[in-house]
């Protein structure tokens, strides 16, 4: 197996159905070049991923030709038997017997009280023992010492999936660098999720691309190889949305080499130069949309603010009007605090919507 993975939070799209062909292609490419792991969650893409994974990899590979990975999501389920239901939706959403690997997810210290208080542990383990799920893990979102405790609690966790990448390997928020070493600690491996921070890693500013491409190679290349190089890190997740995106990450992946001294320098440099930037550090993940009252796309207008504070582009606006087109715009906030309370990224949306009614709602 190696050491990347298909993300498939973020597919190709046309509108808003997954545009399949395109997927069976990416697919077909990364599968022809070695590559097996698929992940995916029961809320990707409003239950849209698990179907297309369906069609496009499930019906057209053997089983024994991927690895494929779900998660158990904190909104499907409030007792122990809504996890058994939940689990058989997904597998025939996505059309196989068992999951290589099922992932408890997002979790944080209040996601794990309902975890524990229905008895989801419990629950996977029981799927396990009936051959329904190979391997056991979590995906994470909180503190180190939150980890610490799960990891203390359930040492039938097998593997941990955390955000990490060179921007927020040193985030006092984030502590991607303290959560990797609570896992090295507890011997877990290690997959990485947001190598490319949503895109932040991709979309950098002009003097940054200049450092890279003074070395030669793509923005990606050294935002997912970064993450590779660690020990413990058993797999690095790219979201690829396009096939291009695709032959891209599977080029310096298929045979991968680690960093050496010139490129953690360059890395080092452009991280500089990203946090000079008064931007929002949005991934885009959007998990504060399913519960805003006021159906307010905070990703998308929140990526319309960064673009003018960064690129001063007079089209932001328009992009605005179409983001909050029969939705909820940035002024219509009641500051209620779900969106926070979700937020992986621990950012004080409710101050960061204010800024965009100044800036985007003149």
């Amino acid at each position: 197996m190696k050491k990347f993975g298909f993300g498939c939070m973020r597919l190709p799209m046309k509108e808003d159905l997954v545009d399949t062909e395109q997927f069976k292609r990416m697919i077909d490419k990364f599968i022809e070049d070695g590559f097996n792991y698929f992940d995916t969650a029961h809320g990707y893409i409003h239950g849209l991923s698990e179907t297309a994974i369906k069609e496009c990899l499930v019906d057209r590979y053997a089983r024994d030709k991927y690895i494929l990975t779900d998660k158990l999501t904190s909104n499907y389920f409030n007792s122990e038997s809504d996890i058994y239901k939940v689990f058989s939706d997904q597998l025939e959403a996505t059309g196989v017997s068992y999951f290589d690997y099922y992932l408890m997810h997002a979790l944080n210290s209040e996601y794990y009280k309902k975890f524990v208080n229905c008895r989801a542990f419990e629950a996977v383990k029981q799927l396990k023992n009936e051959g329904k799920v190979k391997h056991i893990g979590i995906s994470f979102h909180d503190k180190p010492e939150v980890l610490e405790m799960i990891l203390t609690q359930h040492p039938e966790i097998e593997v941990v999936q955390i955000q990490f990448n060179y921007l927020d390997y040193d985030n006092p928020i984030i502590q991607s660098r303290a959560v990797y070493d609570v896992c090295r600690k507890f011997n877990k491996p290690i997959i990485v999720m947001e190598p490319c921070k949503g895109g932040g890693l991709i979309n950098i500013p002009d003097k940054a691309k200049k450092i890279y491409d003074e070395l030669g190679n793509s923005y990606a290349n050294y935002a997912i190889r970064y993450c590779a190089s660690f020990d413990s890190i058993f797999m690095v997740l790219s979201g690829m949305s396009t096939y291009e995106q695709l032959v891209d990450n599977v080029a310096f992946m298929k045979d991968f080499k680690p960093f050496i001294k010139e490129e953690y320098t360059a890395v080092e440099a452009v991280k500089k130069l990203i946090k000079k930037q008064d931007t929002i550090a949005c991934t885009a993940c959007r998990y504060c949309v399913d519960g805003c009252p006021k159906n307010i796309m905070i990703p998308d207008i929140f990526a319309c603010y960064n673009a003018q504070k960064q690129y001063k582009d007079w089209n932001s606006n328009i992009y605005y009007s179409v983001s909050t087109n029969g939705k909820g715009k940035a002024s219509d906030c009641i500051e209620c605090g779900q969106c926070e309370a979700v937020c992986p990224q621990h950012l004080p949306i409710r101050k960061y919507l204010k800024e965009v009614v100044k800036a985007l709602e003149k």
